[in-house]
């Protein structure tokens, strides 16, 4: 059922590219058969970084997937991934090209740091002459620019995802992209959702994308997140909520949405996943009150419930961010007491990241595809290894076995190491 709301706002395609399955299907069946993404490293060397396991993207080929191939040579893997993703999505949504106004169609996308392969950069750097580079700056402009590739830096610009998409799909309306880590692609969402809101377009691309699988990104993951240490046992590494974790595991991925009005959907008979309903968001500032952990995300969460008037109660289950460290997933779970109260021991909690890790902007999109196919299938996925509750975050999490879904609302978090946070919910229709 629709909520009576100015220009409600629906879900109409979601497309996957993920380290459990490429394309919708496949990343449902993996989640319902709780089979995990993670594993031993294999497309980078990892014998001298920090960790050495991480959920790949294996056999993904982007000429199956992107229409202009021409472009496939300046694309950076986050890119190809979105890319990939964004055309999965219009073709589940059954749009194609014409079907939308041009100038009624837009993208907002998520991204984040996109990582330089040594490979580009190797014809420049190298010291052909013998001696020390380091003397040979004053050579630099004179001898080594003209071997970096001349569109090099186009594959590493944060905004090259939400180009590539608006030109592989003629959207000329609203793009922006949103570069908030792991919030990045609810905020994304509710950019997209506030344009069609306002009359200024009728349909939007959504979504995030990244790949955190590159030595440098694992090195910072490593600095920034804490990485696990149980390389031992790659499945069993990334374990949210669960009192023995140890840190998270690196991964990649994207997930793309088409919302439209309400209106534009029905009248063109699509099929409508959700609806979306509401959007906050929030940061925890410059407070370190131990007694109010997690600012940003309890604002996020009390501006949902406040501008929507669904109580806590009636959610019926949390896509939780779980992030697997100590810290973080103790409070992300203070943050739902505070926030929903006594509701907040009660409801169905799933942390997805348990399959595929983290990796920046792309996590929050990947997660969110997960809640609307559970919401589609009515049927919540298990959290991988959940085997001892951490009596710190008394969470009602899923485990051991999945759980029909009777609840047609869902709300998805996400929260930064920064605290930057993000929470959406979502009606099944």
């Amino acid at each position: 059922m629709i909520s009576h709301q100015v220009s409600p706002v629906v879900i109409t395609g979601v497309g996957v590219v993920s380290p459990i399955g490429i394309g919708k299907q496949a990343f449902w069946k993996s989640l319902i058969e709780a089979r995990s993404g993670v594993g031993p490293l294999k497309s980078v060397p990892s014998s001298r970084l920090p960790s050495k396991i991480g959920a790949e993207i294996h056999d993904f080929d982007p000429y199956d997937y992107i229409y202009n191939r021409k472009s496939i040579k300046v694309m950076s893997r986050d890119v190809q991934l979105g890319v990939a993703a964004a055309s999965m999505s219009m073709k589940d949504a059954g749009l194609k090209s014409g079907q939308v106004d041009p100038n009624r169609l837009g993208v907002v996308f998520g991204a984040g740091h996109i990582s330089s392969t040594p490979e580009e950069l190797v014809a420049a750097a190298r010291n052909d002459g013998g001696g020390n580079q380091l003397d040979q700056f004053d050579r630099w402009g004179e001898e080594r620019m003209g071997k970096i590739p001349p569109l090099w830096l186009l594959r590493q610009l944060p905004n090259m995802p939400a180009c590539h998409i608006a030109i592989e799909h003629d959207a000329r309306c609203h793009n922006n992209t949103i570069t908030s880590r792991e919030s990045s692609a609810l905020l994304a969402m509710s950019e997209a959702m506030g344009t069609i809101q306002r009359g200024a377009a009728d349909c939007m691309i959504v979504g995030a994308a990244s790949s955190a699988t590159d030595p440098f990104d694992v090195a910072r993951f490593n600095s920034f997140e804490s990485l696990t240490r149980r390389v031992d046992d790659p499945e069993r590494a990334c374990r949210p909520f669960d009192r023995d974790r140890d840190g998270t595991v690196v991964g990649e991925g994207a997930a793309v949405f088409v919302l439209e009005s309400y209106e534009h959907a029905v009248r063109r008979g699509a099929n409508i996943y959700a609806e979306l309903m509401a959007v906050g968001s929030g940061c925890d500032g410059r407070t370190n009150d131990p007694k109010n952990p997690g600012a940003g995300l309890v604002a996020s969460i009390n501006s949902i419930i406040r501008r929507t008037g669904i109580r806590p109660e009636e959610i019926g289950h949390i896509n939780a961010h779980g992030k697997s460290t100590q810290r973080d997933d103790l409070v992300e779970a203070s943050a739902y007491h505070s926030a929903m109260g006594n509701a907040a021991s009660k409801l169905s909690v799933i942390a997805l990241g348990s399959y595929f890790g983290q990796f920046d902007a792309g996590t929050g999109a990947v997660e969110l595809a997960g809640s609307i196919l559970a919401m589609h299938h009515r049927e919540l996925p298990v959290t991988l290894n959940y085997e001892t509750p951490d009596p710190g975050c008394r969470l009602n999490v899923v485990r051991d076995q999945s759980r029909p879904l009777y609840n047609s609302l869902a709300m998805s978090v996400n929260r930064t190491s920064m605290g930057q946070s993000t929470a959406a919910l979502l009606r099944a229709v």
